[in-house]
């Protein structure tokens, strides 16, 4: 082990400043550092990739489940965490002690030399130099942002990949149509691999065919290997093997099927029978996803409000969302939103307009990208919605309790503002 008196807090700190952009994407760095660490990506457990713009941490979360339901022992590797940094990376299960993350960290600075590398890169080093050293039977990895220039995509030869739903999301870095995006997803397939994909629009799935094509890889496709639907409260999943009747994700809302039926689709690739493919649905768990809070300070402020957290923040989760509020039970439900400014925040709100009495605009705090609360209110005010604003999330609860005791507010619109509340919240 590396002799250090740091804390994992104080190198990733460091890491930050190795490059002046927190984006740049390339393979270039990642495979100098590589080098140096003695190519760890080519000592994995099998590796299951993971890329799509919505529902990649949903569907790596019940794949986890069902892996291991059937004795097997998982890494997994997830961003961004939202308390801790820890939350990225889970060794055969346990999420990533501080001694161990502190040691991976401290050897990839040290490698690295001091040259240009971007903060998620060296840290997907880390992580792959850690699951190289701890065995396991499978590494599920998710894929930081795109798919062909991502960090995480240095596996030549993974035992699956999959491709969840794609929409519009990241344009200044992956393209402005969904071709061009879904170009930049498709590029984790690989030579001969089977690729497991989720429902697409026809101008992704057209790119991503060829895409298979071209390489080989055998498609494992919702509408065409796979189907999926909700029936009578229970999740139907039917492929050539047969047809499984198994209970709802814990996973809450209709998108969380189609996770699910991918999760279950390479779950069944890799062998899982029906036990494990329940246990992917009944203990698939993925904070912040439209998560209900039942404890802790923000709880204790408002007794009386029924409160929930969900970090999606594109024009594609906000749709989903609407979907889950539009089938709650009957309450008034107001929103306490925060969001980045590389967001189509109109997007995101517009499907959210029918199902909220209010919203209230908050900063996220410590962000340098945050939209301000003004403009977060004068969006959501564009798209229908009353707004307003408020100097923190209990102060906006506190108002809401005070004018609708007894209502529905859902805390929502960026990841970092979700990992911030579960923060203060405990």
């Amino acid at each position: 082990m590396t002799e250090t008196n740091q804390t994992s807090d104080a190198i990733l700190a460091r890491m930050m400043a190795l490059h002046p952009k927190i984006i740049d994407l390339t393979l270039d760095r990642m495979w100098r550092l590589l080098e140096a660490l003695e190519h760890p990506e080519e000592r994995l457990p099998p590796v299951i990739h993971i890329a799509g713009t919505n529902g990649k941490g949903s569907t790596q979360a019940m794949i986890r489940a069902g892996l291991e339901a059937m004795g097997q022992s998982v890494h997994a590797y997830t961003s961004p965490h939202l308390a801790r940094f820890h939350e990225r990376i889970r060794l055969a299960g346990d999420l990533i002690d501080e001694g161990h993350l502190t040691e991976v960290l401290d050897e990839c600075y040290a490698k690295n030399g001091g040259e240009n590398i971007t903060y998620f890169e060296i840290t997907t080093a880390a992580a792959l130099l850690a699951f190289s050293r701890v065995p396991a039977d499978y590494t599920l990895l998710e894929v930081g942002l795109g798919g062909r220039l991502d960090a995480t995509n240095v596996i030549s030869d993974p035992a699956l990949t999959i491709i969840t739903p794609i929409s519009i999301d990241h344009e200044q870095f992956l393209g402005d149509t969904l071709a061009k995006i879904a170009g930049e997803k498709a590029g984790i397939i690989k030579r001969g691999v089977p690729c497991v994909v989720g429902p697409q629009p026809d101008e992704a799935m057209d790119v991503i065919e060829a895409t298979a094509a071209r390489l080989g890889a055998p498609l494992i496709a919702y509408g065409q290997q796979w189907h999926v639907w909700e029936e009578r409260g229970r999740l139907v999943y039917q492929d050539e093997t047969g047809l499984l009747d198994l209970p709802l994700p814990a996973l809450l809302g209709a998108h969380q099927v189609q996770n699910a039926g991918a999760a279950i689709a390479a779950l069944r690739h890799r062998g899982a029978d029906e036990a494990a493919c329940e246990a992917a649905m009944t203990g698939g768990e993925w904070p912040a996803r439209m998560q209900r809070l039942r404890k802790g300070p923000l709880v204790e402020a408002a007794p009386e409000i029924e409160l929930w957290l969900d970090g999606g923040h594109n024009a594609a989760a906000g749709q989903a969302l609407g979907k889950v509020l539009a089938g709650l039970p009957t309450r008034p439900t107001h929103l306490i939103c925060g969001m980045l400014n590389t967001k189509d925040i109109k997007g995101y709100l517009a499907p959210l307009a029918a199902e909220a009495a209010s919203l209230t605009a908050v900063s996220v705090p410590g962000e340098a990208n945050t939209l301000p609360a003004e403009e977060t209110a004068e969006a959501a005010t564009a798209v229908g919605m009353k707004a307003t604003t408020a100097e923190s999330v209990l102060e906006a609860l506190k108002a809401i309790a005070a004018e609708s005791p007894g209502a529905r507010v859902l805390i929502c619109g960026s990841l970092y503002l979700a990992g911030r509340v579960l923060q203060e919240n405990g």
